[in-house]
């Protein structure tokens, strides 16, 4: 760890939420009530508190799991770190295993004992889009030209904006690495693999896709909790800066609740 480098502490919200167990999470994390409650809250893994040594976040993280909770420590470096993972652009569904494809041409064979969560979410993408809108302007010259009789001309302007569009995304983690091994994005895959099963929608064959993948690694742990619309005047950056701590956080949490 880096001299001086912020550890995270998460926690994994419970399954009920009392004020008993509230109370002693807040003592515990030296937080007040009501941030205490609104961190306990939801479905997604949540930053609780943070510390400057490794020693005194597994204290914490102990007392937390006294209590029955699944909490975790994550160095900031290891929390930021951008994904760089194999990105799926074609697959072959084999007998228990899969051979998937990167776009240049790599192969990568995934067996049962390489999928240990399987991570399925919404991902927003961005467009630039342009329009053209007609409205009425005042003409003070033509106005002046007629004596006086006020004047109105149509105006078309062209504007810039970004459209924000929800796009599904799947990621296979094994139980070694917090980096998910295989990428499937919903609008980059080639689906014509899926032969007679091909649809018209990506959306559709991203399902099928999923559909395979859980059938063929049925021993995986599924999580969907990311399958959700994303603010669309978030700035981009941050949207996605978001996205990755969340799959790091749900991946660290499944993996501390399997005992691994």
């Amino acid at each position: 760890m880096a001299e001086h480098e912020i550890v995270h502490i998460a926690i994994a919200p419970p399954d009920t939420l009392g004020a008993g167990l509230i109370e002693k999470v807040a003592a515990i994390v030296n937080k007040d009530l009501y941030d205490t409650r609104l961190l306990l809250r939801g479905n997604i893994p949540r930053i609780i508190t943070q510390c400057q040594s490794i020693p005194t976040a597994e204290s914490i993280v102990q007392s937390l799991r006294d209590l029955g909770l699944v909490a975790i420590i994550c160095e900031d470096s290891e929390l930021r770190k951008p994904s760089q993972s194999f990105v799926a652009r074609t697959m072959q569904f084999g007998e228990g295993e899969v051979l998937i494809w990167e776009k240049d041409g790599q192969t990568r064979r995934v067996g049962p004992d390489d999928v240990f969560l399987m991570l399925k979410g919404s991902m927003p993408t961005y467009t630039e889009a342009e329009s053209t809108t007609t409205r009425m302007k005042f003409s003070l010259t033509a106005t002046l030209l007629t004596g006086g009789i006020p004047i109105w001309r149509r105006v078309r302007e062209k504007t810039r904006g970004v459209s924000v569009q929800d796009k599904c995304f799947a990621r296979l983690y094994s139980r070694g690495s917090s980096e998910p091994s295989v990428d499937i994005i919903q609008d980059y895959m080639d689906y014509s693999f899926l032969g007679e099963k091909m649809n018209y929608s990506s959306l559709a064959n991203f399902g099928t896709v999923i559909a395979g993948l859980r059938e063929i690694f049925p021993q995986a742990i599924f999580d969907e909790r990311l399958m959700r619309p994303f603010d669309e005047h978030m700035p981009p950056a941050t949207a996605l800066s978001e996205l990755e701590v969340n799959c790091k956080l749900i991946y660290l949490c499944h993996l501390a609740a399997s005992g691994l």
